[in-house]
């Protein structure tokens, strides 16, 4: 979950400008977490304690109210609303990546995802986008290759992965939905040889830079077995110190370096 919230912190300073190079600054002044990572911290925080989702997502929505959250999110957690709002939006997705490393299994992980989208995202589309990430997680994490990856996300889910990032790079544009953010994220990790170029990779698309970043950091971190020391540091000094110690907690739970 530390490459997802590498991903936010590094894509916060490119949302919504556009971004179509891989060559920028790694870190800002500016750089910092938003809801990705407050709402990333809260999955991890329920599967900790046991609690429900729902609660855990109005909790920590309360503690950083101005972190970036959506308008129909924000109305719906500032009146601790238990009933879901049918969003096939990517919210489902950037937060789901505890899941993949709690799991056990891949059917696990498909329910916990399942489970973590549809107190909110109870649309289809929302859904499949929550346990497409899930699952490329646990696969990454658990030794299946990029070629075995390509296929179940294919096959179980219908997304489409054929096109190559410099295909989709001119004429993609920013794209909260699963359907039109998801697959790319899943991309921009096949493409990259790490967790920093997935990150890179996700933020050239100049669509939806932290939450694609957020995915596809996730998702090359569990491929890769962790983050490399120096980005994980940078990573964990940004963080306050209560979402720092959930995540630590979390890390030293499931054995993550």
């Amino acid at each position: 979950m530390l490459g997802s919230i590498a991903g936010d912190i590094i894509g916060s300073v490119h949302e919504g400008r556009g971004t179509k190079t891989r060559d920028f600054p790694l870190f800002t002044s500016a750089s910092t977490f938003t809801d990705d990572t407050i709402l990333t911290v809260a999955v991890a925080n329920a599967l900790l304690g046991g609690g429900e989702f729902v609660d855990a997502y109005h909790d920590f929505f309360h503690r950083y109210p101005d972190a970036g959250f959506g308008g129909r999110f924000r109305r719906w957690a500032s009146e601790r609303e238990r009933l879901p709002y049918n969003s096939w939006g990517n919210g489902s997705a950037m937060r789901v990546s505890p899941v993949g490393f709690a799991a056990g299994s891949l059917d696990e992980a498909l329910i916990l995802a399942r489970q973590s989208a549809e107190v909110t995202h109870d649309h289809p589309e929302g859904i499949k986008g929550a346990q497409a990430v899930a699952a490329v997680i646990f696969m990454a994490s658990t030794g299946v290759d990029k070629v075995g990856i390509r296929a179940e996300v294919e096959g179980r889910f219908g997304y489409g992965l054929s096109l190559s990032l410099d295909e989709i790079r001119p004429g993609y544009r920013f794209d909260v939905s699963c359907q039109g953010s998801v697959p790319q994220a899943i991309i921009a990790f096949l493409e990259s040889d790490g967790v920093e170029e997935a990150i890179r990779n996700a933020i050239s698309l100049g669509g939806d830079a932290d939450t694609q970043a957020c995915m596809a950091g996730g998702m090359a971190e569990a491929f890769h077995g962790g983050l490399p020391a120096e980005l994980r540091a940078t990573v964990l000094a940004r963080l306050p110190s209560d979402l720092r110690r959930v995540v630590e907690t979390f890390r030293a739970r499931h054995g993550l370096p």
